[in-house]
């Protein structure tokens, strides 16, 4: 039996990696499955098995899976495609005989009404169909959703969102991680779902002045229409399609979706999680 996870090489993947071998989890009992053999080079170092498979490709997935293996499926980053490449992984998993399968989806699971949550609620009926034991892990926002597009916040001096007043109660991305490995080296999360979500929730204005104390800038937030939000977000680039997602997840930040707090993931991992402050010191740094 191994503890399997799939995209081990993503940013969420390897930290459930180094925190499984961080809490004295063998690395010969850790299998990493990635696309991407030679990106996987550190993980194999350190005597982790590492099994080449591709969402998107089910045959390779034939050989990713053994009986009695606990499987941790992290979700796809490929929006649109996801609900065919994690049945693919299912279907896997389950013609294996796997242990139990556990999946990061999104806060509110089958209550989460917006675009980004769609994929994953058929990922879990999915699951729920397929017989296997599961433990859904309904990860929420993540700081580093924020953090990682600090520069254009210092160049132009604002937050600019379509989120109103509404509060994110985000953690890092450490945190969800630490909860997917208690998860996967614990007991008692057998057909379980849990909400997973940050202590504190803060809105974008306190962000905002945050990052201003921080960095010793002047920082604003500004509050701009769902339709001035995707304007923008199509002139920095991004695909109308992934734009619509995002403003859908300001919607979902302005009607409370991404606030809700009932304290899993502070339980899971035995500790407070980590301030939106700390990320926002690590990202200036």
């Amino acid at each position: 039996m191994s503890l399997v996870i799939t995209g081990a090489t993503g940013h969420l993947g390897r930290l459930v990696v180094e925190g499984l071998l961080d809490a004295g989890v063998p690395a010969g009992e850790i299998a990493a499955v990635v696309r991407d053999k030679e990106k996987a080079a550190p993980l194999a170092a350190r005597g982790v098995e590492l099994r080449i498979a591709d969402y998107s490709t089910p045959e390779t997935l034939t050989g990713a899976f053994r009986s009695g293996d606990k499987v941790l499926l992290i979700s796809g980053s490929e929006v649109g495609q996801r609900v065919a490449q994690h049945q693919a992984v299912i279907d896997a998993a389950k013609a294996a005989g796997v242990a139990s399968l556990a999946y990061t989806g999104v806060l509110g699971g089958p209550d989460a009404d917006f675009a980004l949550a769609d994929e994953h609620k058929v990922t879990e009926q999915a699951i729920l169909d397929s017989g296997l034991t599961y433990t859904f892990l309904r990860n929420g926002w993540y700081h580093e959703n924020y953090t990682q597009n600090l520069a254009p916040v210092l160049e132009h001096g604002a937050v600019l969102a379509s989120a109103g007043d509404g509060r994110v109660a985000s953690a890092s991305r450490a945190d969800y991680a630490a909860a997917a490995v208690a998860v996967l080296t614990g007991t008692g999360h057998e057909n379980t779902a849990y909400e997973l979500s940050g202590d504190v929730a803060w809105s974008l204005a306190e962000y905002a002045a945050e990052v201003a104390k921080q960095s010793g800038k002047d920082i604003v937030h500004r509050n701009v229409t769902p339709e001035e939000n995707r304007e923008i977000l199509l002139g920095a680039g991004l695909p109308a399609p992934f734009a619509d997602i995002l403003v859908g997840v300001d919607t979902a930040i302005s009607q409370g979706l991404l606030a809700r707090r009932n304290g899993d993931l502070s339980r899971l991992i035995g500790r407070p999680t980590t301030p939106v402050s700390d990320a926002i010191a690590d990202a200036l740094k």
